[in-house]
């Protein structure tokens, strides 16, 4: 086996290649990246953000020895955007009467001689020479330090350094109140003062981020960013930019569409703070008017709105502080332009609805600022119409950059290694802005970083790619896999951090030829027929299947079966098991009672090794196939489609080897070919960096490799080596580096499951 890298040809130039997309799920803000230790800090949670949430949620009632009554009321508020407040009645004084705040899962941890930062507006009604207390206590009830404080008859914001004699892991905010009478409070605050780099960001998450040195942020989502109503002001309005800044008590409250709240205390100024920070570009997203998950739409005529967002939006960024926004990002402490290069609009919306708005909001953009680089979107799926419909809105409009998402089983990553490959140059560029394989072990990282040796060997077809979630607080999962783990006091690093953190800091500067020759492929996956059983499910509903049969494309033979009725509880139904290489399964559906349709799954072998077919799939939008392995799905193609009540559908199957064809009521819907698994004993790229030569080979085999390593005739080459190895379901990864020399000829061994990254010095090729 021969590695061999071209150093006579021209390189491609790597850009802004791997980056990072931060969005708010798992609590990647609030109670996560955010500093903010107080939860429901403005009482502001509601059962629009969750069903189990009030305006009292994280808060508790401290009795003491007195008696007091609690309220949340509405009304005369710090700000008209957060309008709620608590209200204390202490109708009978006593010690430790007031409330208590237990921060987010896990509680508050708190380290002994660090300064925490407290901060609330308050006031009172009477016996205005009674103090109030503040105190950090921990897990057992002992006050860790407490401040007193005397409050005044009007709203004031009060401040106080608090700094705990001893840690707690899970400790807690008590305040307690003198006297008798009606106490107020609003955006009740505990911020700890060691902060990443004096920034609002929790500093070892933070450091995390600049670890990697990723070329480029992504923000604020992801689908947060669309789902929402049209209206800025309404309580479960979508993410609109200008509502995260200015002052934090002016920051409206939010429903996340990860259910839970966001207090928007991290928002666009922030975001563009923490890129500038840790040395990223950003890369912000915004709504084009379209929620594809409520089918809200902004009237085509009214666009405005939306297009002023926009920019507004690059002139806050980058406006001098004589232009409205620029003056405004200065006010808030930032007179330099933040120098914003792309601008996203949408995020993974599909169907005619949101490119007819999209395309509005990029006319606007590129007569006022043709410089920016305009990212478009090709929907939440690799392949099939909604793809298809993206990138030919894409070309129509002359978007720059393609916004790609998918998340799929390992091997898929395995199998489409050279999916760039074939994609047009002079065409747009691609944006893979989330991707990961479902897993956070060793095996789902190597094979992510088989993966991006094919993005690194085609940048002149990918400007951007991201792994994606960022963020997850272990106490709040709304999707998993994620980069970065963590809790109160702890990050755990994946190792799928660990190849991310690799190629950025190892991207090069240009990409430089490389092939690997004078080897056998691993078939762990034969090319033979797609066989199995049949079944028949439902998804949540009831449904009646009719005149099902299955028939042999070679003989004609054909097998009927029974009419079929199965409700949401029950299993799916098996048919037969089908052992011919072409073959036809056709049957009559129609959804009796549900919101959603029916699936049909064949060529299975178990529960983790199967082909399905999900027909009104996710809100009763998507026809969907997926490939099943180990467990682990992979969407291979999505359409657009809508199961009516009550309405017979005709659904047609046709298998051909490998090839499969999907007709609904004779319309073709799906064509392609289920790739087996055939693996490359080794993957490979290479980049060039001022004098230094970088070569990533990945070996995600479980034997040695060999092979020898050609620098075009260089005898003698000499420079550093890092070796990554795990175990294929480890997630922990060791690490080391050593220096190396080899002569020409040398057969280099890449041991099991590994990640070998060598950087050679041009001084130190020698012919």
């Amino acid at each position: 086996m021969k590695i061999r890298i071209h150093t006579q040809e021209t390189g491609k130039p790597t850009g802004d290649l791997f980056g990072i997309f931060f969005e708010d799920l798992n609590h990647a803000a609030d109670g996560g990246l955010y500093p903010e230790l107080v939860q429901n800090r403005s009482f502001e949670f509601s059962p629009i953000d969750h069903p189990d949430y009030d305006a009292m949620t994280g808060w508790q009632i401290l009795e003491g020895t007195g008696r007091v009554r609690a309220s949340v009321q509405y009304g005369v508020a710090v700000s008209e955007k957060n309008p709620h407040y608590l209200c204390l009645d202490i109708q009978e004084p006593g010690e430790k009467t007031g409330v208590r705040n237990d921060g987010f899962a896990g509680g508050m941890y708190l380290k002994g001689g660090e300064a925490y930062r407290f901060s609330c507006y308050a006031k009172r009604e009477q016996d205005l020479e009674e103090p109030m207390t503040v105190a950090l206590v921990d897990e057992d009830g002992r006050a860790l330090v407490q401040i007193s404080q005397i409050l005044t008859s009007r709203w004031e914001r009060y401040e106080m350094d608090l700094i705990p004699l001893t840690s707690a892991k899970a400790g807690h905010l008590e305040m307690y109140f003198a006297g008798r009478g009606k106490v107020y409070l609003d955006l009740v605050s505990l911020m700890p003062e060691d902060t990443y780099k004096g920034l609002p960001f929790r500093k070892d998450l933070a450091e995390a981020l600049e670890a990697l040195h990723p070329k480029f942020l992504r923000f604020p989502g992801g689908c947060l960013v669309h789902d929402g109503a049209l209206d800025p002001r309404a309580r479960d309005s979508m993410y609109r930019w200008k509502n995260t800044i200015g002052p934090i008590e002016d920051r409206p409250a939010r429903r996340n569409n990860w259910n839970y709240n966001q207090t928007l205390g991290l928002g666009f100024y922030e975001y563009f703070l923490l890129a500038e920070a840790i040395g990223a570009k950003p890369v912000p997203v915004i709504s084009a008017g379209y929620d594809p998950h409520h089918h809200r739409e902004a009237p085509i005529t009214e666009m405005w709105p939306w297009t002023r967002d926009a920019l507004h939006l690059i002139e806050f960024a980058n406006g001098d502080d004589q232009t409205e926004w620029g003056a405004k990002r200065a006010a808030m402490g930032h007179p330099e332009p933040f120098g914003l290069e792309y601008l996203a609009i949408g995020n993974e919306e599909v169907g005619e609805a949101f490119f007819d708005r999209y395309k509005i909001v990029l006319d606007a953009v590129r007569r006022k600022y043709p410089d920016i680089k305009i990212i478009g979107t090709a929907g939440p799926f690799n392949a099939g119409g909604e793809f298809e419909r993206g990138w030919a809105r894409s070309k129509e409009t002359n978007t720059d950059i393609v916004d790609e998402h998918y998340y799929m089983a390992p091997e898929w990553f395995l199998k489409n290694h050279d999916r760039y490959a074939s994609y047009d140059a002079n065409g747009p560029k691609v944006f893979l802005g989330e991707y990961a394989s479902w897993g956070n072990t060793w095996y789902n990282a190597l094979c992510e970083a088989s993966y991006m040796t094919g993005l690194e060997q085609h940048a002149d077809v990918v400007a951007l790619a991201a792994y994606a979630p960022l963020f997850c607080n272990e106490n709040y999962v709304n999707w998993k896999p994620d980069l970065i783990w963590f809790n109160n006091h702890e990050v755990r690093l994946t190792p799928n951090y660990e190849v991310q953190k690799q190629f950025m800091l190892n991207q090069g500067e240009e990409t430089i030829p490389v092939s690997l020759s004078e080897f056998e492929p691993i078939v762990q996956e034969t090319e033979e027929a797609l066989t199995g059983d049949i079944l028949l499910g439902t998804d949540d509903t009831t449904v009646q299947y009719t005149d099902i049969a299955v028939r042999n494309a070679d003989t004609g033979e054909i097998r009927t079966f029974s009419d079929i009725q199965l409700g949401p509880k029950d299993r799916p139904r098996r048919l037969d098991t089908i052992h011919w290489n072409r073959y036809t399964i056709r049957v009559k559906a129609k959804r009796l009672e549900g919101q959603k349709g029916f699936c049909l799954c064949f060529a299975r072998k178990d529960d983790d090794e199967q082909l399905k077919l999900t027909v009104g799939g996710w809100q009763n939008q998507d026809l969907i196939l997926t490939q099943f392995t180990g467990g682990r799905g992979s969407d291979l193609s999505q359409y657009l489609f809508t199961v009516k009540p009550d309405q017979i559908y005709d659904l047609t199957i046709r298998v051909d080897g490998r090839e499969v064809t999907v007709y609904v009521d004779q319309n073709e819907y799906q064509d392609l070919y289920v790739k087996p698994l055939i693996v490359q004993p080794l993957y490979t790229s290479c980049v060039r960096e001022d004098k230094d030569w970088i070569l990533k080979v990945v070996n995600v085999t479980e034997e040695t490799q060999r092979s020898v390593i050609d620098f075009e005739g260089r005898l003698h080459m000499s420079g550093t080596r890092l070796v990554m190895r795990g175990k294929k379901e480890d997630t922990r990864v060791s690490t080391q580096e050593d220096d190396f020399t080899m002569q020409s000829g040398d057969e280099v061994a890449f041991p099991p499951m590994s990640l070998t990254i060598l950087k050679v010095h041009e001084r130190f090729l020698e012919k």
